[in-house]
C-alpha cells in the first residue's frame, strides 16, 4: 500500500506545482495588467484549491503509512530532529506543505469576498505565490529527478 500511495503522491505533486504556478502567474498578470476577473480566473483559483487539498489528503495517508513515521517510536523526537532526512520527511515537509495549503485556502476564501477585480487578483497573487515558494522550498528534489 505504501508504494502505491507514494507513487500517487509523487505524481500528483507535479500537477499541484504546475497548477499553483499557473494560478500564481495568472493572478500576478491579472493584477499587474489591470485585467477583469472572470470565470476562467475563478476556475483556475478553484482548481488550485481542489488539487492542493487532494494532495493534502494523499499526503496524510502517506505520512502515517511511511517507514519514516516509525522513527518517532524508534529514535524519539530528538533522534528525528538530529537526522536531516528524517527531519525533512517527518517534520519539515509535512508542516510546510500544510502551511502552504492553509495559505491557498485563505487566499481563495479572502478573494471571494472582494467585489472588484484588482483586489481579487492581489489577494490571490499574494497568498498563492507565498504558498508556491513554500511548496518549492520543501519538495524533496532528490526524489523528483
Amino acid at each position: 500500500m505504501y508504494e502505491t500511495v507514494q507513487f500517487i503522491h509523487s505524481y500528483w505533486a507535479y500537477l499541484v506545482v504546475l497548477v499553483l504556478i499557473t494560478a500564481s502567474v495568472n493572478a500576478i498578470a491579472g493584477f499587474a495588467g489591470n485585467k477583469e476577473y472572470g470565470a476562467a480566473n475563478f476556475r483556475i483559483a478553484l482548481f488550485t484549491l481542489i488539487v492542493s487539498h487532494i494532495q493534502l489528503l494523499i499526503g496524510l495517508v502517506l505520512y502515517f503509512t511511511t517507514p519514516y513515521f516509525r522513527a518517532f517510536s524508534e529514535v524519539g523526537m530528538g533522534g528525528v530532529m538530529k537526522d536531516p532526512t528524517l527531519r525533512l520527511y517527518n517534520i519539515e515537509h509535512p508542516l510546510v506543505m500544510i502551511i502552504a495549503i492553509v495559505l491557498i485556502t485563505m487566499g481563495y476564501s479572502k478573494h471571494k469576498k472582494k467585489l472588484t477585480s484588482k483586489p481579487k487578483f492581489k489577494i490571490l497573487a499574494i497568498f498563492y505565490t507565498i504558498a508556491l515558494i513554500l511548496v518549492l522550498s520543501r519538495i524533496p528534489w532528490n526524489m523528483w529527478f
